[in-house]
């Protein structure tokens, strides 16, 4: 009962019954990412060109869309993402990584003002010397 009331209100937690109707009555299957994300095909926009848009496997995270699907869901590509560019291709790149804002692995730096607890990691180091008017 409590999946049902959070389709129907709650649209962070996945599909609503509207966008799952939606998907079920015009919407054809693309393909997946490697997060888990299904990406959908179908209709016209005013524009004349196809509507297209995602289910998130889990929490709503546009952040988590990887580069070559983010060009696929915004008409900057026709044709959707192959395998081979779904992969690292070169040496350079990085796997994607979703916004890690506001979770325990986001990047703090080592001297941060937000901790109370600890002393030492509010002091700054000894080079610093802070500017004064009188200087």
């Amino acid at each position: 009962m409590k999946n049902f009331l959070l389709q129907i209100f709650v649209w962070w937690h996945g599909q609503t019954i509207g966008t799952r109707f939606f998907t079920w009555r015009v919407g054809r299957c693309v393909g997946k990412d490697q997060f888990g994300n299904t990406y959908y095909e179908g209709g016209k926009t005013s524009y004349g060109l196809s509507r297209r848009w995602v289910i998130y496997n889990g929490y709503t995270d546009p952040s988590s869309i990887p580069p070559v699907w983010h060009g696929w869901i915004h008409h900057r590509r026709i044709d959707k993402p192959s395998k081979q560019e779904q992969q690292n291709v070169f040496d350079w790149q990085k796997p994607h990584r979703v916004n890690l804002t506001g979770s325990p692995e986001a990047y703090c730096p080592r001297f941060r003002k937000n901790v109370v607890d600890e002393k030492e990691e509010n002091q700054l180091p000894l080079e610093y010397k802070a500017w004064s008017p009188s200087d």
